[in-house]
């Protein structure tokens, strides 16, 4: 997951204080947890049980880089030199409705660990995960106007551009498979594998668009240009 991209300033931090590095690091684990619950294969050995373990664990991770990426996107708002003077940022936007569609996320995981009935499994778990499903489109989405507004274009050689592009294609698939797992009358899913398909192609989209923009790569390029030591960062 990704957003336009943000410059981040070397050196140590405390541990609580937000950085691209750590929002990076918490998609990635998310990730990681979501891909493992729906890997093909994988699911028959941890059972429905086990799976959804994975992903109410994945989820905290997500809400939690969520929230640093919504902090880390500046104020909400910019002077406009036309009425009515002022509008929203596009990346705040994305960092806002990822965060929400990521809390959607903590509602439906957590949810599926203990509805039985299948009232309670489509009211409470996939209504919220669909809710976040759409948040994470519209999310995508600002994430290309805001990277177009800072590159004034679509530079294909910039790893910037290619997060921001993997990370749509992994919100499309996080749709299709909250699609796959509309919940129909006798209680099955309405398509299992475009479900498990759809998790574990986005999460792994999820996990690359956040590995390639990690300040860590950059800093080793800028360090191997310049002949110096790559600085830490917490």
């Amino acid at each position: 997951m990704s957003a336009a991209p943000t410059v981040e300033t070397p050196g140590r931090r405390p541990f609580l204080v937000p950085t691209v590095t750590k929002q990076c690091w918490g998609f990635m684990v998310g990730s990681a947890f979501f891909a493992l619950g729906s890997a093909p294969g994988l699911g028959d050995i941890l059972g429905s049980n086990g799976a959804n373990i994975l992903f109410f664990i994945g989820a905290w991770f997500f809400t939690a880089a969520g929230l640093m990426q919504w902090f880390l996107s500046g104020p909400v708002s910019v002077e406009v030199p036309y009425p009515p003077g002022r509008m929203v940022r596009a990346d705040w936007l994305t960092a806002a409705s990822q965060s929400f569609g990521t809390i959607m996320f903590n509602i439906s995981t957590s949810a599926a660990l203990y509805v039985k009935t299948t009232h309670a499994q489509l009211h409470y778990v996939w209504n919220p995960d669909a809710g976040g499903s759409v948040l994470f489109l519209v999310s995508g989405f600002f994430a290309f106007v805001a990277y177009r507004r800072v590159a004034r274009g679509w530079d294909f050689g910039k790893w910037a551009w290619w997060s921001v592009l993997i990370n749509f294609i992994g919100c499309v698939a996080f749709g299709l498979s909250a699609v796959g797992a509309y919940v129909l009358p006798g209680g099955k899913s309405y398509d299992g594998s475009l479900a498990n398909g759809g998790t574990f192609i986005g999460a792994l989209c999820f996990l690359v668009a956040s590995l390639i923009v990690l300040p860590f790569w950059t800093r080793r390029r800028d360090a191997r240009s310049s002949g110096t030591v790559a600085p830490a960062d917490a």
